[in-house]
């Protein structure tokens, strides 16, 4: 089972800057976090989970169009670390973040494991 911790977020103005942290640790059955598509969604008060960005084992990226241009992610294989670079927040953006692995790919439907979260609030 593995354990992700995610750090990094707070409140800030629109059009300021955050960046998020995951730190994964427990791999089991001998696979590690560089075999893993990584995974950062969002989830608002009254609003369905969104998927914000995926990175798989090559560092290829993929967004979703509302945070394209805006936010980067990225990963430290060497320290099992997963990082979401977020510029020009608006208040849409605020949310909270989790990131999640998919064990077999980014072109899993379902996450293996996932975090308790970190806060994110953009005000106007």
């Amino acid at each position: 089972q593995v354990q992700l911790v995610e750090s990094g977020g707070g409140s800030v103005q629109a059009g300021g800057s955050l960046r998020l942290s995951c730190v994964a640790s427990g791999y089991t059955n001998g696979y590690t976090y560089s075999n893993y598509c990584m995974v950062w969604f969002r989830q608002a008060p009254g609003k369905e989970r969104e998927v914000v960005a995926e990175i798989d084992t090559e560092g290829n990226t993929r967004y979703t169009d509302s945070v394209k241009g805006r936010f980067t992610c990225s990963r430290d294989n060497a320290k099992n670390r997963l990082f979401l670079q977020m510029n020009s927040l608006k208040p849409e953006d605020s949310a909270m973040y989790y990131c999640a692995t998919k064990t077999t790919g980014c072109g899993q439907r379902w996450y293996n494991s996932w975090g308790q979260g970190t806060q994110v609030t953009i005000s106007s």
